[in-house]
C-alpha cells in the first residue's frame, strides 16, 4: 500500500501529462453526437474528439460506418468530422463515410458549383488517362467511383492504431492532421485535396503511400516523421509543398512528382535513399541545410528555377545525371558539407560544373576545391576546370572589392557615411582605429553601436588595408593579370577560346607584316602589291579572322570583353610602330627585295620553340636562306606563316627576318610579336595540360 501511494504521488512524465482524457465511444454516445453537431469555423461538424473509437468488433464497426455515413449523406449542407485527440483502434476506411460519385457522367446534384468544378478537374484528367489506356490496350475502362468528403476533416493529434485507408478520396474541405500518429500503414493513393492539407508534426510509423495524389492547395508536412518507407510517386503539388524539418527514416520515393509552386525541403533529414527521378519543379526548390545520409537521385529531373542547397550535407552520393536545367536554374552549393573521400556528386560531363554556383569565395573555397577533386576522380576534366574557373571569377570579384572598396583604416567620416554607416557609427570607427588598425572587416563588430545587421549592410563595400603597405598596387597587378587569364583563356580551361584568340592575333600580325613589306613607297619607283595580291591577302585575313571570331563567340563567356582585351594587346604598339615606319620613310639598300627570308634547304611541318625571329649575321649561315618571292599569287601566305611561327611556334617554312639593310622599327615590330608568342605558347601548353584528359592525369595524379 505504501509503494502504491508513493507511485501515485510521484510526478508523471511529460508525455503522460499531454495525453488527453478519452472516453469510450458507444452507439448511444455516437447517436447523440450525430443529432447535435457543433459549429467549427462556421461549418457544422460532428464532434468525435477525445474518444476511444474501437472499430475491431464487427457489429460496432458496421453500425459506426452506417450511422455516420447516413448522417453525412442526408445533410444538405457540408458536414465535417472532428476526430481530434481521439484513439482509433482497428482499420479506418474513409470510403465507408463519404459520398460515392462516379468518375464519368453527371455528379450528384447536392454539390455546389464550386465543388462540381473541383470534381470536373479531376474527372477530366482521369478521363484523358483512361482514353490513353484504351487506345493502347484496347480495353474499356471500368465504371469507377470516388469517395467525396465535402467538409473539413480534423485529425489533430489523433492516434490511429490500425491501418488507415484514404485511397481514391476527394477532400473538398481542408484536412487538418497536425500531430496525428499513424501506428500502422496509411494509404492515400489517388487522393485529391481541394484545400489546404496539413500534416505538420504527424508521425507515420509504418509504410506510407501518397501515390498519384493531387494537392490543389498548400501541402504542409512540416516536422513530420516518416518512420517507414514513403511513396509520393506521381503526385502533383499545385501550390506550395512544404516539408520543412521533416524526417525520413526509410527509403523515400518521390519520382515523377510535379511541383508547380515552391518546394520546401529545408532542414529535412533523409536517413536512407531518396529518389526524385523524372520529377518536374516549376519554381524554386529549397534543400537548405538538408542532410542526405544515403544516396539521393535527381536523374532526369527538370528544374526551371534555382535549387538551394545552402548548408546541406551530402554524405553518400548525389546524382544529377540527365537532369535538365532551364536558363534561370542553377545549383546553389554555398556552404555545402561534402567530402569527396566519402561522397560523390554525379552529373552529365560538361553540364554539372556549369550549373554549380556559389555567391562568394569566402567560406566556400575549401568546398570548391573538394568539388574539383570530386570531378577529377570521376575524370570529368571539363567540370573540374569549370569549377576552377568559378573559383578564379570569385577571386577576381574579391580583388575588385579590395581595390574599389572603402578602406576602414583611411576613409574619412564622410566616406564611411556614403558606404552606409550612420554618423555615430562613422565617429565610433574613427575613434577605434586611432587605438588599433582594423585587420579584417569583421573587427568592426567590436565597435560600439555596430551590430550584425549593420555589418551585413556594408560588408560588400568595405575593406581593410594596412597603411603604407603597398597592398593596393599588388592587388591591382593581380587583378589585371587575372582579368587577362579569365578573358583570354577562362583561366586555362577553354582551349577553343585560346585557339580563337591566337587565330585573330595571327591574322592581325600577318596583314601588318604583309603591308609593311609590300607597301614601301610610291616615288620615284613604286614598290606596291598588285590588285589581285591585295584581294588575296585581304581574303586570307578575313577568313582566318572569321574562324577565330567564331571560336571566340561560341566558347567565350564574354566575347566582347575578350576581343577588347585582345585588341589592347595586339593593336596599340603595332599601330605606333607602323606609323613611325611610314612617317620616317625608308631609304636603304635592297628596297626591291623582301625583308623576310626562308630556309630553302628544308620544308616540313615542325615546332620552332627555340627559334629566334631573325637570322644570325654569319656569312655561311646566310647562304641557306633566300628572300621570299613576291610575284606569286600565293606569296601572301608567307606572311601569315611567319606570324604562325612567331605565335604558335609551328610552321611549314622557317621564315625569318634578314640581317642586312632592315629598319630597326620593323625588327622591333617582329620582336614584339615574338615576345607575345612566347607568352602565348606557354599559355597554350598550360591550357592543353588542363583540358586533355591523358595529360591532365599525368599532372594531377603523379
Amino acid at each position: 500500500m505504501c509503494l502504491c501511494l508513493l507511485i501515485g504521488l510521484c510526478p508523471q512524465p511529460a508525455w503522460a501529462a499531454t495525453v488527453p482524457e478519452r472516453s469510450p465511444l458507444t452507439l448511444e454516445l455516437l447517436q447523440s453526437r450525430l443529432k447535435s453537431p457543433i459549429q467549427n469555423d462556421g461549418v457544422r461538424t460532428i464532434d468525435l474528439s477525445r474518444m476511444v473509437i474501437d472499430l475491431r468488433p464487427e457489429e460496432f464497426r458496421d453500425q459506426f460506418y452506417r450511422l455516420l455515413q447516413g448522417q453525412i449523406q442526408r445533410s444538405n449542407a457540408p458536414l465535417g468530422l472532428d476526430l481530434s485527440y481521439s484513439l482509433v483502434q482497428g482499420e479506418f476506411k474513409v470510403s465507408s463515410l463519404g459520398l460515392r460519385t462516379p468518375l464519368y457522367g453527371q455528379a450528384l446534384p447536392i454539390f455546389s458549383e464550386a465543388q462540381q468544378a473541383q470534381l470536373a478537374r479531376d474527372r477530366l484528367r482521369l478521363s484523358q488517362l483512361s482514353q490513353l489506356s484504351r487506345s493502347l490496350l484496347v480495353t474499356q475502362p471500368a465504371a469507377l467511383q470516388i469517395t467525396v468528403l465535402r467538409a473539413p476533416l480534423t485529425l489533430i493529434q489523433t492516434r490511429f492504431e490500425g491501418f488507415v485507408n484514404f485511397t481514391n478520396t476527394f477532400f473538398l474541405g481542408r484536412v487538418e492532421a497536425q500531430g496525428t500518429v499513424f501506428s500502422q500503414g496509411s494509404d492515400w493513393t489517388e487522393a485529391r485535396f481541394s484545400q489546404t492539407a496539413s500534416f505538420s508534426s504527424a508521425i507515420f510509423q509504418q509504410d506510407t503511400k501518397f501515390r498519384s495524389v493531387i494537392f490543389f492547395d498548400r501541402a504542409k508536412f512540416n516536422q513530420a516523421q516518416f518512420q517507414g518507407s514513403t511513396n509520393f510517386q506521381s503526385s502533383e503539388f499545385y501550390a506550395n509543398a512544404s516539408f520543412h524539418q521533416a524526417t525520413f527514416q526509410q527509403a523515400a520515393n518521390l519520382t515523377r512528382i510535379q511541383c508547380r509552386d515552391k518546394a520546401d525541403f529545408a532542414q529535412t533529414r533523409w536517413q536512407m535513399a531518396v529518389l526524385f527521378d523524372r520529377s518536374k519543379f516549376a519554381q524554386a526548390v529549397f534543400l537548405t541545410e538538408a542532410v542526405f545520409e544515403k544516396q539521393v537521385s535527381f536523374r532526369q529531373v527538370q528544374f526551371n528555377q534555382p535549387v538551394n542547397l545552402r548548408g546541406a550535407s551530402i554524405l553518400n552520393q548525389a546524382d544529377f545525371s540527365d537532369a535538365g536545367f532551364a536558363s534561370t536554374a542553377y545549383l546553389n552549393f554555398s556552404n555545402l558539407q561534402f567530402d569527396p573521400k566519402q561522397a560523390t556528386i554525379l552529373g552529365n560531363p560538361g553540364q554539372i560544373g556549369s550549373v554549380i554556383s556559389v555567391p562568394s569565395l569566402q567560406g566556400n573555397e575549401a568546398l570548391l576545391r573538394r568539388l574539383v577533386q570530386n570531378f577529377r576522380q570521376l575524370q570529368q576534366v571539363s567540370d573540374a576546370n569549370r569549377i576552377e574557373y568559378t573559383i578564379e571569377k570569385l577571386r577576381l570579384q574579391r580583388l575588385q572589392q579590395r581595390i574599389l572598396g572603402t578602406d576602414l583604416n583611411t576613409a574619412t567620416r564622410s566616406q564611411l557615411q556614403q558606404v552606409g554607416f550612420s554618423v555615430a557609427q562613422a565617429e565610433a570607427i574613427a575613434q577605434a582605429r586611432t587605438q588599433q588598425f582594423f585587420r579584417s572587416t569583421n573587427d568592426i563588430m567590436r565597435v560600439e553601436g555596430i551590430d550584425l545587421a549593420a555589418y551585413v549592410k556594408v560588408r560588400d563595400r568595405i575593406v581593410t588595408r594596412e597603411p603604407l603597405s603597398g597592398g593596393w598596387l599588388l592587388d591591382a597587378a593581380h587583378w589585371l593579370g587575372l582579368n587577362l587569364l579569365l578573358l583570354l583563356t577562362h583561366y586555362g580551361t577553354n582551349f577553343w577560346l585560346v585557339f580563337g584568340t591566337g587565330l585573330v592575333a595571327i591574322a592581325h600580325f600577318g596583314i601588318v607584316f604583309w603591308g609593311v613589306d609590300r607597301f614601301r613607297r610610291l616615288y620615284p619607283k613604286p614598290v606596291v602589291p598588285t590588285a589581285i595580291e591585295t584581294l588575296w591577302a585581304a581574303g586570307g585575313f578575313s577568313l582566318i579572322s572569321l574562324v577565330g571570331l567564331i571560336a571566340i563567340f561560341r566558347s567565350g563567356e564574354h566575347p566582347g570583353f575578350t576581343l577588347a582585351c585582345l585588341e589592347l594587346v595586339i593593336t596599340p604598339i603595332p599601330i605606333v610602330l607602323t606609323g613611325l615606319i611610314y612617317g620616317r620613310g625608308r631609304f636603304h639598300d635592297l628596297m626591291t627585295v623582301s625583308y623576310f627570308v626562308e630556309d630553302a634547304s628544308l620544308r616540313q611541318l615542325r615546332f620552332m620553340i627555340g627559334r629566334l625571329p631573325n637570322i644570325p649575321a654569319y656569312p655561311q649561315f646566310r647562304e641557306r636562306y633566300s628572300a621570299i618571292v613576291w610575284d606569286r599569287r600565293w606569296s601572301w601566305l608567307n606572311y601569315f606563316d611567319f606570324s604562325l611561327n612567331n605565335l604558335f611556334r609551328l610552321g611549314f617554312n622557317d621564315i625569318r627576318l634578314r640581317d642586312q639593310h632592315i629598319p630597326g622599327l620593323i625588327t622591333a615590330l617582329v620582336w614584339y610579336q615574338w615576345t607575345i608568342g612566347l607568352l602565348y605558347f606557354a599559355l597554350l601548353l598550360w591550357t592543353l595540360s588542363r583540358t586533355i584528359p591523358g595529360l591532365n592525369l599525368l599532372i594531377y595524379f603523379k
